[in-house]
């Protein structure tokens, strides 16, 4: 399994070599590699069993730095990023030449963030180059936000985890882009979109695509847990079986057992269902239970991109 630790001079050393690291960020753990090296980007779609269609975000730590990779930074998109960054919110810019094609999947954008997570700023100001960084888990299944889950999936493939705790966000970033004087919402994520549409105005939500994707995570099936997942809106979910797992909101299922129940928010508190949503998944998916009954959240804020995750996650991976 790998080495967990929180020495930035190992996960740089293992870096500078061409390796991939996990690494922690406030959204959930990404498992990071050179973006500007080919083979270390090769290594990323390796080891999550990644399709190359599908493609990556690039990290730094200043606009400054993004700079070097974007042929253009939009109006929207400063007012934006000197908002948001660091944080939640990955731009899709036109890309310079030295982003490898293989990081754009061949598009001639790239998608680019800051991460606001301290150890992950610091261990980015100490490299001379921009790191791939998908979330570290198998390509398709539940996004790793503790160190430990990394561990559990791909401990053997990767020499070494930057350990950050538990990530505070807990789902991916928001992605924007802008085609024809639109803003673009590629994917719903940790960022509010209305926080986003009071700075710049209305935008437009991008449908997911089945195996064109112009953006990373627009997949129509993602972050699946390994038993089916079948959703319900609050007053349509009843119990099942006993072999039945429940993801509930804000209350426990009457006359289903609560063992086998979690709860994402008892305070209704979309960030914190947010926070607990790919946890929680995945320890219903360790229990002795056949299937997963999920319960949708209000469909406002936050809760767009929860009921985004959950959607995704029931649809088969053949769909």
């Amino acid at each position: 399994m790998a080495v967990t630790g929180s020495d930035l001079s190992v996960a740089k050393e293992f870096l500078i070599k061409g390796e991939l690291v996990a690494i922690p960020t406030e959204t959930v753990y990404g498992l990071a590699g050179n973006a500007l090296n080919e083979k270390a980007v090769l290594s990323i779609f390796e080891a999550k069993n990644r399709p190359a269609f599908d493609p990556l975000i690039i990290h730094t730590d200043s606009i400054d730095k993004a700079a070097i990779y974007v042929a253009d930074i939009p109006d929207k998109a400063r007012v934006l990023a000197s908002r948001f960054w660091p944080g939640p919110l990955t731009l899709l810019l036109p890309k310079r030449q030295i982003v490898p094609d293989l990081v754009t999947s061949g598009l001639d954008t790239v998608a680019v963030r800051i991460p606001n997570h301290a150890l992950t700023l610091q261990l980015l100001s100490q490299l001379s180059f921009p790191l791939a960084a998908p979330s570290a888990n198998p390509f398709g299944y539940i996004s790793p936000t503790k160190p430990e889950h990394v561990d559990q999936q791909l401990g053997e493939r990767i020499p070494y985890i930057l350990d950050g705790g538990e990530c505070e966000v807990g789902i991916e970033s928001t992605i924007l882009g802008f085609e024809n004087d639109e803003t673009i919402v590629y994917r719903l994520g940790g960022l509010d979109i209305n926080e986003i549409e009071s700075l710049i105005g209305p935008v437009v939500l991008m449908p997911h695509s089945t195996s064109d994707p112009k953006a990373p995570g627009m997949l129509k099936s993602h972050y699946a847990p390994r038993k089916p997942l079948h959703l319900y809106r609050r007053d349509d979910i009843v119990p099942g079986s006993a072999e039945t797992g429940y993801l509930m909101f804000d209350r426990y299922l009457e006359g289903a057992d609560r063992k086998y129940q979690r709860l994402l928010s008892p305070n209704r508190d979309l960030k914190e269902a947010a926070h607990n949503l790919f946890a929680y998944l995945r320890e219903l998916d360790t229990l002795p239970v056949l299937e997963i009954k999920a319960e949708l959240v209000p469909s406002q804020g936050l809760g767009l991109a929860i009921n985004d995750r959950l959607q995704r996650a029931s649809v088969p991976a053949t769909a």
